[in-house]
């Protein structure tokens, strides 16, 4: 399963075998089961976590009391609470599996270690730090641009993979509808 994330390095840097042999050994690998908790508002977050299989999803409970999913995580995509993580501080959110999932873990000082060690991994996780930022803006382009509706049809369009494997009413929680709300916008697709 580790070859999963060697093929994902080779996709921005040049990783040696013998090299990926020592890189492998800083991170940790969790399984994780469904609804499960990685973290939780309140707790010092310590790990990024890369996913092998399965899917997690980041939320906060808002000032209702209702989830907020901000961002979720397919096979090969990384996530963490990046301000909580960087500065090792409590974090607001919670990382809960949505599926059974498989991920491998990094503390942030094995990941300073890493770099110092593997000049190459700072190329790799500068793409990847990259790819985040870059997806986050679109976000708020789309949250910003876009009726409800048209947010909704861009996310199906874009990430047709979550529409297949994602509970409906964390979709809902993710483009901040309710549940209700999006089986309407979902009857109007279908009609």
């Amino acid at each position: 399963m580790l070859d999963i994330f060697k093929n994902h390095i080779a996709k921005f840097a040049e990783v040696a075998d013998d090299e990926f042999a020592e890189i492998k050994t800083y991170f940790d690998t969790k399984e994780v089961a469904k609804k499960q908790n990685l973290l939780q508002e309140g707790q010092i977050c310590r790990h990024h976590y890369f996913v092998l299989s399965g899917l997690l999803r980041k939320f906060y409970i808002n000032e209702k009391g209702i989830e907020q999913t901000t961002e979720f995580a397919i096979e090969t995509w990384w996530l963490t609470d990046n301000f909580a993580y960087e500065n090792q501080v409590p974090t607001e959110f919670y990382i809960q599996a949505v599926e059974k999932s498989v991920v491998l873990c990094i503390t942030q000082e094995k990941q300073e270690k890493l770099l110092r060690e593997f000049p190459v991994m700072e190329r790799y996780f500068r793409f990847i730090y990259q790819r985040a930022y870059a997806a986050a803006q679109k976000r708020i382009k789309f949250l910003f641009s876009f009726s409800k509706e048209e947010f909704y049809f861009q996310a199906v369009r874009n990430h047709p993979e979550f529409v297949q494997r994602v509970p409906q009413y964390l979709i809902a929680s993710y483009l901040g509808f309710t549940p209700e709300y999006l089986s309407e916008i979902r009857k109007k697709l279908l009609s």
